[in-house]
């Protein structure tokens, strides 16, 4: 598709033939960069933008920690909540009371399949709502309190 003749509608052309790929390759997680787009299509960068928008309000593609988009496929049961919700349900999940050592980042990172940076930024909103200890090397962090609850320590 050359830039020079840009017609209306293709941006779905292009999302057209990013479906086409993610059929073809069962085993693509992640949908090509916005410059992968751009270059195989010869469009601009706002029409390779539109077709991912085009993408994502059809289900088939949703944003992952970080910028890239992963792929979405049919039967595919993910935890979609925000990283932190999902750390904080280790609380329940892992009968922690205040005062218990809270699973340290690296831990974290293995649980839930994601980098120890994003764990810990994760792990820093909690301990700004007050949940967890501040974070110092060499200290396990520590319960604090309880999500949901008044019990501090």
């Amino acid at each position: 598709m050359s830039q020079q003749v840009s017609p209306r509608g293709t941006f779905l052309k292009v999302a057209e033939a990013v479906k086409a790929q993610i059929d073809a390759d069962p085993a693509m997680a992640e949908l090509p960069t916005l410059a992968e787009v751009m270059a195989a299509h010869n469009v601009s960068r706002g029409v390779a933008v539109r077709a991912f928008n085009v993408l994502k309000a059809e289900g088939l593609a949703e944003v992952a920690e970080g910028s890239r988009l992963r792929v979405v496929r049919k039967g595919d049961q993910r935890d979609r909540r925000p990283l932190t919700e999902r750390i904080a349900d280790v609380f329940r999940t892992d009968n922690l009371k205040v005062g218990s050592e809270f699973p340290s980042t690296s831990k974290l990172a293995k649980r839930f399949k994601v980098s120890r940076p994003t764990v810990a930024k994760a792990l820093d909103r909690l301990e700004a709502d007050g949940l967890l200890s501040e974070s110092r090397q060499g200290k396990q962090r520590t319960v604090l309190a309880l999500p949901g609850r008044e019990e501090h320590s």
